[in-house]
């Protein structure tokens, strides 16, 4: 036991040694939890690893990277399925996992609350978390349409409801809080999505460097050629006034035409019809031609139109009069008691009515597209079937714009801005209050935090009767002339007294310069913003004029006929201003969060360019401080990180404890205290309660989990390994009373197998003897066997002896009884490699041996070197064209030249030596100097080629003596006399060569010869003798 007990600690203290390696992952676990350079040192080290999120107990820090981190993977949603919350590295999908387990197992609707400014990353939070619903819920083929149809609303709301900002590229005008709605076995059956105040402004007017709402692109960008003929649009925003005024279409990051495919895509799964996107678009491409319409003012000082083509186009698309919508844009219909007067608009008022009727068609519009969506999400099947009366539970996400301060903040910030303001009071409320009130009831001990409670900016906007919000809705409703300037005036005389209020008339020297004459500023939670007055009561009243009203009540647009009814010219009341709609809907949004068991998710902008791996310490220090992170982390250290009641506790980790396991009988409260003394909990790391444990730190519970994972192995794998071996046991008996079974049978066949063998070999080696002994006589049954044996072994065995060329000799000696069989292979053999080498022989090889033949059938046995020049191969010839003069080529003609030499002639007197060439045609030889042919010596008129049997090169040519009557015989000398003497042969087709001995004669001229003597000698010689005689004397080592 002691030894499971050391285990058990070993294995908790390398858990947590792992978890602190980059960082901490817990704030929580931070030594300096006060200190927020500490706080921001933890989030910078963090950051640059690229672990963007980190936890404040259960609260998680998101850092938006900027880039694409491959942490959304299929692979990392299934690592996080069903996993304890702190057993794996802070993960949106941990908080997204941990609210849907504990929905599913306490059947309770939870909340997951995302905040924080503008491009933090809470539209992509958002998403994440749908997307992890999407795949690890379990899903039916009938709940799958439900499901594609919530994540493909997200695209189809950004794309009407989001826009191009200076913070931000995709920022959320509007805020969207969606149900995500589960049956009693967590599977999702539908949702429920709430808009709240869409900026209608942004439709008219933009900050320059900013776009409109994103679908005005898409549309332009993507949209077909027919859809955009159809609406009388062209591609180009700038051709558009509410698209062009802020010049920063060309500078967005999004793109416009893929994402239009996507809501193309998505509007046909969320079962849009046809004539619902006709309308729908027809309504978008009004709105870019109603802020075409151009207004002139004429002599009396009333605004006209003076070109009607935009008109035309607006009536068409949404399907009204054009002389009534040209008549509601430039007159004003007032009604007196018991008549109606039309009145003409100023230049001002007509664009106030024009960009009024803008506004209220887009807004409405949009409110339509999130009913439609609803509707769409609604699960028919569920609502009509016998499961419609179980308990439904849901997740909700609130998804909604963060705190903004701009260089000129207006309206719109300031709705936006007191909507945080109530958002950081449902969280000090929800997180700090509920902390201390738990602690109290559970009779834990508690120190209170100070901290800054932001009642009271809240009462500042939205106090009765004395807050901003209910002065603005005085100023619009009061008679007589009201303007921002005198709202300001009313302000100041109302709540000028106020902490958190001033005015450049309230400030003091130093802060006058700072605020304008039309600005008042509000200290909120966050720092202070400064707010222009200017339009605040124009964008409160948001009026539609009446005349307008009528018009558009009366559209053939079937989406405008929802949207504008004719109950509302009926209805003589003033309609809630849009402070106060923003302040009821704000009000029924905190009743269902507070509803709701919250989840927090705290989104931190890094710097302001979206640059990745860029930290900014003075933005990301403002976020920590308006996002309340500071004092989240105080409560959580100086009260219990984690805390849970005795049941749940000992049901989960009594495994770790003996006298717990495997069932306690008594007190839960007596079980806990027994098992965290087995496991060796600190006094100061746990505080017991009423009804729960309290655990200090977060190292601690992680210790017990890992302790608990641990146990929980060791206690399966004993378990396992008991019932294997039961179960091998048993399979091992069968198998051992199988094997010896087998073995017994096993053994007899191998012994038969054993003495068939033996006796076969036996019989074998008779035969072969008997055999070996007659393998003399005829063919016959005792020797048969053993003569086919020989012949098979004899011929496989030749195969490897059979020779390779034609002077291979070897061959297999054969045994006596195949000599014959032998002698008639070897021939063929041989005739087969003669055939292959007569087949191998080239056309110039066999010309050459040829020639080589010729060579033997004079030579051989005749003359001295004929032996050495075998090796010699002849050659074509020993001159080249080029070397022969042009003029002994021209004189030749057209006679080919079959071979040329230089040669050495002798004078037939004197036998002076002169160099020549001796040149072979087909019908001549000619004995060649220069460019003279010397001697022309015909084959028809030779007579014979004389030479000695020694090895000197002489040859003397012989001619018939009428055929040259000038010139005899030619006596020459060369290198190669075997080569000069074959090719003269072989030119002359006859063999009129004589090999002499001593001497020969030669003819000179009619009557006279002369003699050349042959001799041996040690050295060569070749002179005339005293005689007048040619002596040739050759040497030792004779020439070719």
């Amino acid at each position: 036991e002691e030894v499971r007990r050391r285990h058990i600690r070993l294995h908790m203290e390398g858990a947590l040694t792992a978890r602190d390696k980059v960082g901490v992952q817990d704030f929580v676990l931070l030594d300096a939890h006060t200190s927020e350079s500490a706080f921001l040192d933890n989030l910078r080290k963090r950051f640059r690893e690229n672990l963007i999120y980190t936890y404040i107990g259960t609260l998680l820090v998101s850092v938006n990277p900027y880039q694409e981190l491959g942490i959304y993977t299929l692979s990392q949603m299934e690592l996080y399925q069903g996993v304890n919350f702190f057993e794996l590295p802070p993960h949106v999908y941990a908080i997204a996992d941990n609210a849907y387990r504990m929905m599913c197992s306490e059947l309770t609707n939870h909340l997951i609350l995302i905040s924080g400014e503008s491009g933090a990353g809470k539209t992509e939070a958002s998403k994440k978390i749908l997307q992890y619903f999407a795949m690890t819920c379990p899903m039916t083929d009938s709940l799958e349409i439900a499901r594609d149809r919530l994540l493909l609303s997200n695209p189809v709301l950004e794309a009407f409801g989001n826009a191009k900002t200076l913070r931000n590229d995709n920022s959320s005008r509007f805020g969207k809080y969606m149900d995500i709605q589960f049956d009693f076995k967590g599977i999702p059956i539908g949702g429920h999505i709430i808009g709240y105040l869409i900026e209608k402004s942004r439709v008219v007017y933009q900050n320059h460097g900013e776009r409109n709402f994103h679908i005005f692109y898409q549309l332009l960008e993507g949209g077909e050629e027919q859809l955009l003929a159809y609406l009388g649009l062209e591609r180009d925003p700038q051709l558009y006034r509410y698209l062009a005024q802020a010049h920063g279409a060309n500078e967005s990051s999004m793109n416009d035409r893929n994402d239009w495919k996507t809501v193309s895509n998505a509007f046909a799964v969320i079962d849009f019809t046809e004539d619902d996107l006709e309308n729908l678009f027809g309504i978008i491409a009004s709105i870019l031609h109603l802020g075409n319409v151009c207004f002139r003012e004429n002599h009396q000082g009333c605004a006209t139109i003076p070109v009607i083509n935009e008109i035309k186009w607006i009536a068409k698309l949404l399907g009204v009069q054009p002389s009534a919508l040209l008549e509601a844009l430039t007159h004003r219909k007032i009604e007196a008691q018991t008549e109606e007067v039309i009145c003409p608009l100023t230049l001002e008022n007509s664009v106030y009515a024009r960009d009024a009727m803008a506004k209220a068609v887009y807004g409405r519009t949009f409110t339509w597209l999130v009913n439609k969506i609803n509707s769409s999400l609604v699960n028919k099947i569920w609502e009509t079937s016998a499961w419609e009366f179980t308990k439904k539970t849901v997740i909700g996400l609130l998804d909604i714009y963060g705190f903004e301060v701009f260089d000129k903040n207006g309206f719109e910030q300031f709705c936006i801005n007191y909507c945080n303001e109530k958002l950081q009071q449902l969280l000090i409320e929800r997180t700090l209050k509920a902390e201390q009130a738990e602690y109290e009831m559970e009779g834990i001990e508690w120190e209170p935090i100070q901290y800054f409670n932001n009642k009271i900016i809240c009462d500042l906007v939205e106090e009765r009767h004395k807050g901003i919000i209910s002065i603005l809705d005085e100023e619009c409703i009061r008679p007589g002339p009201a303007s921002d300037l005198s709202f300001l005036e009313k302000l100041e005389e109302k709540v000028g007294k106020h902490a958190h209020f001033q005015t450049r008339k309230l400030a003091g020297p130093k802060g006058r310069k700072r605020i304008g004459w039309m600005e008042f500023r509000l200290f909120h939670y966050a720092g202070e913003v400064t707010y222009c007055t200017k339009g605040f009561l124009e964008k409160n009243s948001d009026l539609l004029y009446r005349h307008l009203k009528e018009v558009l009540c009366r559209s053939r647009n079937g989406i405008l006929k929802e949207c504008f009814l004719a109950a509302e010219l009926e209805n003589r009341r003033r309609s809630p201003t849009v402070g106060t709609q923003f302040k009821t809907s704000l009000s029924s949004l905190l009743e269902i969060l507070i509803s709701k068991e919250p989840s927090y998710i705290r989104c931190i902008k890094p710097n302001e360019r979206k640059e990745p791996s860029k930290f900014d310490d003075f933005l990301i220090r403002h976020q920590i401080k308006y996002l309340g992170l500071m004092e989240h982390l105080r409560v959580r250290r100086a009260g219990f990180a984690y805390r849970r009641k005795y049941e749940h506790f000992l049901q989960r980790y009594k495994s770790l404890c003996p006298d717990t396991w495997p069932h306690w009988r008594g007190p839960p409260a007596e079980g806990v205290e027994r098992l965290i003394k087995y496991i060796g909990y600190k006094p100061e790391e746990y505080k017991l309660g009423r009804t729960k444990i309290f655990i200090r730190f977060p190292r601690t519970l992680f210790a017990t989990e890992d302790a608990f994972e641990f146990s929980k192995h060791q206690l399966v794998a004993r378990i396992q390994a008991t019932y294997k071996a039961c179960l091998e046991r048993r399979v091992y008996v069968k198998k051992r009373q199988a094997a010896i079974k087998l073995e017994t049978h096993w053994r007899g066949a191998l012994a038969r197998k054993e003495a068939e063998r033996r006796k076969w070999a036996v019989l074998i080696v008779r035969r072969f003897i008997k055999g070996f002994i007659q393998r003399d006589k005829p063919l016959c049954p005792d020797n048969e066997e053993f003569v086919v044996f020989v012949r098979k072994n004899y011929i496989l065995n030749l195969r490897y002896h059979v020779p390779k060329n034609v002077l291979d000799k070897r061959w297999l000696r054969p045994p006596g009884i195949l000599q014959n069989a032998s002698d008639l292979l070897r021939k063929m053999c041989v005739r087969n490699l003669v055939r292959k080498y007569c087949r191998g022989i080239t056309a110039e090889r066999k010309a050459l041996m040829q020639q080589k033949a010729v060579a033997s059938a004079v030579f051989r046995g005749k003359k001295e070197g004929y032996a050495e020049s075998l090796n010699k191969p002849f050659a074509n010839s020993r001159i080249d064209e080029g070397d022969i003069n042009p003029k002994v080529l021209q004189l030749i003609g057209n006679e080919k030249i079959q071979y040329g030499i230089p040669v050495i002639k002798y004078d037939r007197k004197g036998f002076k030596a002169r160099q020549r060439q001796l040149i072979l045609t087909q019908k001549a030889a000619y004995v060649v100097e220069l460019a003279k042919i010397k001697q022309k010596i015909e084959y028809s008129a030779l007579k014979g080629v004389s030479t000695s049997n020694l090895s000197d090169g002489f040859l003397v040519i012989h001619v018939s003596p009428g055929a040259n009557k000038h010139k005899g015989d030619a006596i020459l000398q060369c290198e190669h006399i075997f080569e000069v003497v074959t090719k003269l042969v072989m030119l002359v087709k006859k063999n009129i060569v004589h090999v002499v001995q001593g001497s020969l004669q030669f003819y000179i001229s009619p009557g006279r010869e002369g003699t050349i003597v042959f001799d041996t000698g040690p050295e060569e010689q070749i002179y005339k003798d005293k005689n007048g005689q040619l002596t040739v004397v050759s040497g030792c080592l004779g020439r070719e």
